[in-house]
């Protein structure tokens, strides 16, 4: 690995190292900090989303209106999975501010007015899935922290894998670093995770967790390889520079944006939390 690759290395773990705490921290607190983390999160990663569809920070007068109606959006969905009655108003909600924000799109003649609108329910529903995760049992602590650590891992093992050895491209259309080594370096790392979090968690059968866990990292990547085609359509090489090593937090977290929608369909055809699967 060349020093210049070793060293942007470092400095995606390092990165990871000092944000890994918050999410963590407010999962394990509970009460309002993880909805108020979310909103947070979400309202930044809408900001993103609506300067990646401008190729930059917005220049027109509807591009800050833009963003604050994608914020809005995101910050009402969030709350409703809480406040008011559930997932399926949360989305209900999501989906109408994305509406709103397509006809103001419109209004304003902006250059990407459907790519806005999806980008806003990109961002609002796993937000409200991962607060209605949080709720859903005795499990929801603990499947939240595997969920991040098969993020975390998939992220660090295919970035590693796909640097050290390289090989055929992935999707080259898409992407031009992403390589199949780095998938299954991704995969493997997955795998690790859910072994490493059946052991402390003290879930059992082990197989079930390490097999989903692996099969969740191909989920990661293709959330970041939906990312990559944006940027490539907008000419941009990150959402943001709020993130050393990362870009924004939209680039750090597309591929959770992807897992959370996927483990919230296994609670629910599964019974239950996938650590309590037998």
């Amino acid at each position: 690995m060349a020093l210049a690759e070793a060293g942007a290395l470092r400095l995606r773990i390092l990165s990871a190292l000092v944000l890994a705490p918050l999410p963590l921290v407010a999962i394990w607190l509970g009460g309002p900090f993880l909805p108020i983390l979310t909103v947070a999160a979400a309202m930044v990663m809408a900001w993103e989303w609506g300067r990646l569809c401008g190729g930059g920070p917005p220049r027109t007068a509807g591009g800050p209106v833009l963003i604050g109606v994608v914020g809005v959006a995101v910050v009402v969905a969030s709350l409703s999975g809480i406040w008011a009655g559930g997932i399926w108003a949360g989305a209900l909600l999501a989906i109408g501010g994305a509406v709103v924000v397509w006809r103001i799109a419109l209004r304003d003649r902006a250059s990407a007015p459907l790519w806005l609108a999806a980008g806003s329910l990109w961002v609002a529903l796993p937000c409200i899935i991962l607060l209605w995760l949080a709720q859903s049992g005795s499990a929801s602590r603990g499947t939240l922290f595997w969920v991040f650590a098969v993020v975390w891992a998939t992220d660090i093992g295919a970035y590693a894998a796909g640097r050290q050895l390289g090989g055929p491209l992935l999707a080259p259309r898409w992407s031009p670093r992403k390589t199949w080594a780095g998938l299954l370096g991704g995969i493997i790392c997955a795998a690790l995770a859910g072994w490493g979090t059946a052991g402390v968690l003290g879930a059992t059968p082990v197989l079930p967790l390490v097999l989903v866990s692996a099969g969740l990292a191909i989920v990661e990547q293709f959330g970041d390889l939906a990312e990559s085609v944006a940027k490539r359509r907008f000419g941009v090489k990150d959402a943001s520079s709020l993130i050393p090593g990362h870009g924004g937090l939209l680039d750090r977290l597309d591929g959770l944006l992807a897992v959370i929608p996927a483990v919230a369909l296994l609670t629910l055809f599964g019974g239950g939390s996938v650590l309590t699967w037998r």
